[in-house]
């Protein structure tokens, strides 16, 4: 069966506020487009100081736009800016031909690629609160009701039942979306005393490609935008360490719908909750610097931006030009050059996420009853003690733990000093408080 491609024109528009990025504005679009399987007849750019309130374009530009359609016989015009309401269906008037905006245009790719529950009420939800401003262009059986017996007053539209109805289905979606929400919130949480690295970055990066190397995975991995919407966790183990729990998220992308930014919070848990991010960023792609911005800018929005970050320069076999990976590093002077593809460098990024997942430890002394089990065995799967000191019923024991594990034995009975180069700087009196030592 021959499935019928869209015959699109694409179009972009460079604003001082919204500059092109690189030699060639159309490339990600153009990465979109054929994500969304639409057939690319036509393109048009243009530069402007302002943008025309009813147009977005300008007269003249919309003339060619208009003379273009007709001649590539054109089915739908994309943009690469997000338009109002009004401006798409003015510019539909014009060239007869159905008009999308970039936000439009990735929330269809988005509900294409949803295949758990969770991530299909995510995008229907940001694709109601997206259409809601903009049902007056999507009904044309609009109808007023006339005065008359009965029919007195201003009477009721047709779109404002549909509004009636899409708020109602909103507040359900929103209403469902809480119960995953805490759901989700609750299986994170039930990992709180474990090591939790998330890999996020901008969409085709190579993050589900890093994760099948690193944990032997089968994570689905695909050269196109967004082939990654639903989080995933595995287990890593790292060398001399243990185990650490890796997920892989949803790829970012430069001026991501707000409503879908907000819907997927629920998915994007992982990673708001996770000791470490590894941010990946495709090191060959000659935007990567605005990649990293993008996706900074998208983690600050989801207060992921005080999280420890480790900057991972992926796809590095792919750069002909090894200078620019130099001005990357030269940027970003703690980032990890590797190739998920031929693991080359993944010893260097399994060796730097130790030592920052070390970074968040505890050098302490515990001083315990020796018929506490409960401590005891807790020290024993979750601390590293060296050396035990036994003074009548007593246990001192001194070692290294994860900090945010420390309060889990603060209890009547049992004192503990953290240690810093071998100094006392505070301690866990046997009431449980925390005590500053002067």
């Amino acid at each position: 069966m021959t499935v019928h491609l869209e015959r699109a024109i694409l179009v972009s528009v460079a604003l001082p506020s919204r500059p092109w990025n690189g030699a060639d504005p159309l490339d990600e679009l153009r990465g979109l487009v054929q994500t969304a399987g639409a057939r690319i007849v036509g393109e048009l750019t243009q530069k402007r100081h302002e943008i025309v309130p009813g147009t977005y374009i300008g007269k003249g530009k919309l003339t060619e736009l208009t003379e273009l359609a007709q001649a590539k016989d054109a089915e739908v015009i994309i943009f690469d800016n997000d338009l109002s309401p009004a401006q798409v269906r003015n510019l539909e008037k014009a060239t007869n031909a159905k008009v999308i905006d970039r936000s439009e245009l990735i929330l269809d790719i988005f509900a294409t690629r949803a295949r758990t529950i969770e991530s299909k009420l995510q995008v229907e939800l940001a694709q109601l609160e997206y259409a809601l401003p903009r049902l007056k262009r999507m009904w044309t059986h609009l109808s007023r009701y006339k005065g008359g017996i009965g029919l007195r007053g201003p009477g009721e539209t047709q779109l404002e039942e549909d509004r009636r109805l899409v708020g109602a289905k909103i507040r359900d979606l929103k209403e469902r979306l809480t119960h995953v929400q805490a759901r989700r919130q609750r299986e994170v949480e039930s990992r709180y005393e474990e090591h939790t690295v998330s890999l996020v970055g901008y969409t085709n990066a190579g993050k589900s490609t890093l994760m099948n190397k690193l944990t032997g995975a089968s994570v689905y991995v695909e050269d196109k935008l967004f082939s990654t919407l639903d989080t995933r966790t595995r287990q890593w183990r790292l060398a001399d360490w243990g185990r650490v729990l890796l997920s892989d998220t949803v790829g970012f992308i430069r001026d991501l719908p707000h409503h879908l930014v907000a819907s997927f919070k629920a998915t994007l848990e992982e990673a708001r909750q996770a000791r470490l991010l590894l941010h990946v960023v495709d090191a060959s792609n000659p935007h990567a610097e605005e990649h990293v911005t993008a996706v900074k800018k998208v983690l600050e929005e989801l207060g992921c931006a005080d999280r420890p970050t480790l900057l991972v320069l992926n796809q590095v076999d792919r750069l002909e030009d090894l200078s620019y990976l130099q001005v990357l590093q030269a940027h970003h002077p703690r980032a990890v050059a590797v190739s998920a593809k031929t693991g080359q460098g993944l010893d260097s990024l399994q060796d730097a996420v130790i030592e920052m997942l070390s970074a968040d430890f505890a050098h302490v002394s515990i001083d315990v009853d020796a018929g506490n089990g409960r401590v005891l065995a807790y020290l024993a799967a979750h601390a590293e003690i060296y050396r035990q000191e036994f003074h009548d019923n007593r246990i001192k024991m001194f070692g290294s733990m994860p900090k945010h594990l420390v309060r889990h034995i603060q209890e009547p009975g049992v004192v503990i000093e953290e240690t810093l180069n071998g100094q006392q700087v505070k301690e866990t009196n046997q009431n449980g408080d925390l005590e500053k030592i002067p």
